[in-house]
């Protein structure tokens, strides 16, 4: 009985401390999907690839997605 009542209080900051990491993996996730939608491509394809790689392989496409499109062009193809 004393054992389980030691191990509670870490056991609850391991909890929130997972559920803060989820949040905020899924809050990234949704902006690298609102980014790519509004992102202008040169070639249109290449929008509808980076969108289905970002949705169906979740946070590590999102994570791809961030290192390969976002980090080297951050505002998008120049509209002059």
């Amino acid at each position: 009985m004393m054992d389980s009542l030691f191990w509670f209080p870490f056991m609850a900051v391991g909890f929130g401390a997972m559920m803060i990491v989820g949040i905020l993996i899924s809050i990234f996730w949704i902006w690298m999907i609102v980014d790519c939608a509004q992102r202008k491509f040169k070639n249109p394809s290449e929008k509808v690839v980076w969108l289905v790689v970002v949705v169906l392989l979740g946070w590590l496409g999102a994570l791809v997605y961030y290192l390969v499109v976002r980090m080297t062009n951050p505002r998008g193809l120049s509209t002059k």
